[in-house]
């Protein structure tokens, strides 16, 4: 792994030299960083300028490596630090800067920029309030009835498949915790709870491997018990008034 990290270093030390060459901070993050990288890892840039117009995300292939590049200026960062992860509960940029290698050398841009991360991270997500809480239940109370008598195998493995994020979800928040998605799913349950992590293993292998749902369905009911349990009765959500075409 540590070779691995150093072919990522040495790489992005070159783009960093060939496309970026005036940015004021420029980082290596993501799996490579964290010694978790597989032959098919990419490299996580987080790419700082004085100013840009506008934040982008540029993927692009360097000497055989895929490239996500992520590029910004202070203010567009801490927006989506603050606007956009704080309000998904998933800290995907402040992540990446907080545990980043600033290459060629530690600047005060970067230095400015990770101090920023680490107390974002520290405040932790914008908290759920009643109306998010009803809407995870409600979801995955309507999940849970879908495992109950599955009509088939392959809607069984779907509804299990997006049961096990919103679930994971609804614990993580519920509680004010950073939350995750995808691949980092298992990891941050470990993080927060290796306990309720190896629940969720066991009961999820049984209804994948098994279909047996009632793990899940008990783990389910467990997690949803302190926000009222499973909710469908009573449940109501209003769209906005101005959700609809204008009149011919």
């Amino acid at each position: 792994m540590r070779q691995k990290l150093s072919a990522a270093l040495s790489v992005a030390t070159k783009i960093r030299e060939q496309f970026f060459p005036t940015a004021s901070a420029f980082l290596l993050a993501g799996s490579v960083v964290r010694d978790e990288a597989t032959a098919y890892s990419d490299l996580d840039l987080v790419v700082v300028f004085e100013n840009v117009e506008n934040a982008r995300r540029q993927s692009f292939v360097f000497d055989g490596w895929p490239v996500e590049a992520f590029i910004h200026d202070a203010q567009t960062l801490e927006y989506f630090f603050r606007e956009v992860d704080r309000l998904s509960g998933v800290p995907s940029l402040p992540n990446m800067v907080s545990e980043g290698i600033e290459l060629p050398a530690e600047t005060e841009t970067g230095s400015l920029i990770k101090s920023l991360a680490r107390r974002v991270l520290e405040e932790g997500p914008i908290p759920w309030g009643q109306k998010e809480r009803e809407n995870s239940r409600y979801a995955i109370s309507n999940m849970v009835d879908d495992i109950r008598e599955p009509r088939n195998s392959d809607e069984l493995r779907i509804v299990v498949s997006g049961l096990y994020a919103a679930l994971a979800n609804h614990f993580l928040r519920s509680q004010s915790q950073w939350s995750a998605k995808g691949k980092s799913i298992p990891r941050r349950l470990m993080g927060v709870d290796p306990e309720f992590h190896q629940s969720v293993t066991d009961a999820f292998e049984a209804a994948f491997i098994k279909e047996d749902t009632d793990p899940v369905i008990r783990l389910c009911e467990r997690v949803l018990e302190r926000d009222g349990g499973f909710l469908f009765e009573g449940y109501t959500r209003e769209a906005p008034k101005e959700w609809r075409m204008p009149e011919p």
